[in-house]
């Protein structure tokens, strides 16, 4: 990015266990921010591309996609798309995606080819850019980490919640020592909770045991509207704005502004 821009908040969404609220988290956190006037940019680098298709984007046909970027270095301006929400836009990813790790492995400098792309942004473009993970600490992770400035890592409240996560944690250890001095554990977002269950208090106690101050207030419950919503390709804020699935993103968002300092006074 050009010396003298606004450098924007980076966080990378990451978590090597599927089905944990990361890409819900990503596209919802980001439709908050970007209702409350923020400039968001979600970057989709899943070949899963469940963030894109949840923003009403074919996932088969976009392209420019985040394929082109890390593959064929073409400038990612060409492949921001906007989305239904004002102030939200994506970079989209394509099934081809997972094609990339392959590619990837003979190519220079491999693991900073998404931080070089994003080194390509206009001056003042984004307030927030979020990266959406896959399930797995591949190249295209170490990717994300080598990029961000924060990692943000959804756990569901359900059993073997914390299996794995350790290496996850020595994952980020590890780029940080060698990639990406900056790199820190931005907080970790409790997400599936059913208040009806034991086992979802038990957990959040023992996150927060295994998290100590690194856990935000605000958790997640299972709600059906948020599982609606990504079919619809909208966030949960235009889909369903009084669920408690909406009013639960929007409570985090606002935690997450609230430790940026960018919390403002007409929020």
């Amino acid at each position: 990015m050009e010396e003298g821009q606004t450098v924007p908040i980076i966080y990378a969404l990451a978590n090597q266990k599927g089905g944990v609220g990361k890409t819900t988290t990503a596209v919802n956190v980001g439709a908050c921010l970007a209702q409350w006037g923020k400039r968001v940019l979600l970057v989709d680098i899943d070949p899963q591309a469940n963030a894109t298709s949840s923003l009403g984007i074919d996932k088969q046909t976009a392209s420019p996609s985040i394929y082109d970027l890390l593959v064929r270095d073409v400038p990612i301006v060409r492949a921001i798309r906007k989305t239904k929400q004002k102030g939200l836009e994506v970079v989209p990813s394509t099934p081809a995606l997972a094609g990339a790790t392959v590619e990837l492995v003979d190519m220079p400098q491999r693991e900073r080819r998404l931080h070089q792309a994003l080194n390509g942004l206009y001056r003042n473009a984004y307030d927030y850019i979020f990266i959406d993970c896959p399930p797995s600490l591949g190249i295209l992770t170490v990717n994300a980490l080598t990029a961000t400035t924060g990692v943000l890592i959804p756990v569901q409240c359900e059993y073997l919640a914390l299996e794995g996560l350790s290496q996850l944690i020595r994952a980020i250890e590890l780029v940080r020592r060698s990639l990406n001095p900056n790199l820190t554990l931005r907080g970790v977002v409790l997400t599936m909770y059913d208040a009806r269950t034991t086992l979802a208090r038990q957990v959040v106690e023992e996150v927060r045991r295994f998290f100590p101050g690194r856990v935000f207030d605000t958790i997640i419950p299972r709600n059906v509207r948020l599982s609606e919503a990504p079919s619809y390709g909208e966030p949960i804020l235009s889909y369903a704005p009084n669920s408690a699935g909406a009013r639960a993103y929007t409570a985090l968002a606002h935690e997450l502004l609230t430790g940026d300092g960018l919390v403002e006074q007409d929020i």
